[in-house]
């Protein structure tokens, strides 16, 4: 006898809603049936440009053909972020997305490069990372000899667009309309189904909110409260706004720190991406409009768009039986690329604790508090950016004297005192992402490990510069990065 399929309910569409739709389709089609509920009158933010690396693991398990992606959203490589302005006006490092040197099981690699630093014998601590210099040199290349790890820049309209098309190809049923009325069962106080405006009842035994900073389900009606961040991560406020391509796409993005918060830059192969993070207790948003438009590059194409958020997090993100994803389960704000990695780590952890049987408490604790450790996790990386700057605007003043949490205090001193990064059990950020961003906010280890002293410093001198060459080698015969996508959407 047939087991009956879980009907799931995806409530709202954009970049969230499709991702969830493809990759329960794709992986759990047998046992789940899918129904997907949007309005088109309803908008979404959609300005997510800019990924991490782990998005190519989600689109390898929702079958995405690379080569198809990258020509329909209008797609460019990633190797890391570009942080200008971020200490201190003229400042500017690069995060990328690679290894940063050679590390034993003793001690990381800083420990060697600051021996050698000490010793007057290193470069630079990007020379001895391969995505760093190649993105710096606007260059890249993946196939043959070219090991490199790598994100995207896309266009999220389209990309939500293509993973649509996708999905209907594939069978899933979407309804157009908009949601009116919530039912919720009497006793438990689960979510029955949702009553559309047209009078249209949509039946669930699952359902996802993916209503954005609404929350229609999680919030409006099961209640659920939110934990704001914002003595922690000020920013509230961002103005989006695209502009013609006026040169060659970089393959990273360039995060500018400006008085009162950022600037984004990102490079897409038919325009280029642009917006303004800022607190609007520190700046009016016609001042940042102005500081926007008298910046960018290239004629714009749309009319600034403002985006009003307070970061934070829902306290539960799995409350009965209704799971919520991306701005209805939390915002850390757009600095590292997160949002949709977060959206893809949710929808990871849903497929292998899918309820099949019944959301249990069991279950949803069990997913609360991974995604509340994994969300923490993020807002420390992305709340240390502000607090180590050596600005001194009334903004960034704030943020260096703000109170932190405890969780990121301590990383902060172990890497001040001894020079240790690490990275725990299902967090995101590696240790060289820890590094690269703690020494590029200005912070110098007072001490460091004693095993860098076990290599005679010539010996460590030459071993730093034989890496440092051999990555230069590799970055002089990768093409250049816009040649090179050039090449890759017009292949056959």
């Amino acid at each position: 006898m047939d087991t009956p399929k879980t009907r799931v309910v995806i409530a709202g569409g954009g970049t969230a809603g499709w991702l969830a739709a493809a990759l329960l389709t794709r992986q759990l089609g047998k046992l789940v049936d899918v129904t997907l509920v949007e309005s088109e009158e309803i908008g979404t933010v959609g300005v997510g440009e800019a990924t991490i690396p782990t998005i190519r693991a989600f689109h390898a398990l929702i079958g995405l053909d690379e080569r198809d992606f990258v020509r329909a959203t209008g797609a460019t490589f990633k190797l890391g972020i570009a942080f200008e302005n971020w200490t201190r006006p003229g400042s500017r490092y690069i995060h990328s997305f690679g290894d940063v040197g050679k590390s034993t099981w003793m001690g990381d690699f800083q420990h060697f490069w600051l021996a050698a630093r000490q010793d007057g014998s290193a470069s630079p601590i990007d020379a001895y990372c391969y995505e760093a210099q190649a993105a710096e040199a606007g260059r890249f290349a993946i196939g043959g000899d070219a090991q490199v790890n790598y994100a995207y820049h896309f266009d999220a309209g389209r990309y939500a667009r293509y993973l649509r098309e996708r999905c209907e190809a594939s069978g899933l049923k979407r309804i157009e309309g908009r949601i009116a009325r919530v039912e919720q069962d009497g006793e438990s106080g689960e979510i029955v189904a949702l009553e559309l405006a047209s009078a249209e009842r949509v039946a669930g035994d699952l359902f996802i909110d993916c209503t954005g900073f609404r929350a229609l389900l999680i919030g409006e009606t099961l209640g659920i409260g939110y934990e704001d961040w914002s003595h922690w991560l000020p920013s509230n406020r961002a103005l989006a706004v695209q502009t013609r391509s006026t040169g060659p796409a970089l393959p990273y993005t360039r995060a500018i720190a400006h008085q009162a918060g950022w600037q984004w830059r990102i490079p897409l192969q038919h325009r280029m991406g642009n917006g303004i993070v800022y607190s609007a207790d520190y700046l009016s948003d016609d001042a940042a409009q102005a500081l926007l438009l008298g910046s960018v590059e290239g004629e714009t194409l749309v009319e600034p768009r403002l985006i009003r958020f307070a970061t934070g997090r829902r306290m539960r993100a799995w409350e009965k039986n209704c799971v919520a994803l991306s701005l209805a389960s939390g915002f850390v704000e757009p600095l590292e690329s997160t949002s949709i990695h977060l959206v893809m780590t949710a929808l990871t952890r849903l497929v292998q604790l899918f309820p099949f049987g019944g959301s249990t408490p069991a279950i949803s604790a069990r997913f609360n508090a991974m995604a509340r450790h994994e969300l923490e996790d993020v807002r420390d990386f992305i709340v240390m950016h502000y607090h180590l700057n050596a600005r001194d605007e009334p903004f960034w003043r704030a943020c260096r004297e703000m109170q932190i949490p405890d969780t990121l205090k301590a990383r902060i001193a172990l890497f001040e005192e001894d020079a240790h990064a690490y990275q725990g059990a299902d967090e995101l950020f590696r240790v060289s992402s820890w590094l690269q961003v703690m020494l590029g906010q200005g912070v110098t280890p007072a001490r460091f490990h004693a095993v860098a002293r076990l290599m005679p410093p010539a010996q460590l001198a030459g071993a730093l510069g034989d890496l440092a060459k051999g990555i230069a080698g590799q970055v002089r015969r990768l093409p250049a990065h816009q040649a090179f996508v050039d090449r890759y959407v017009s292949a056959t």
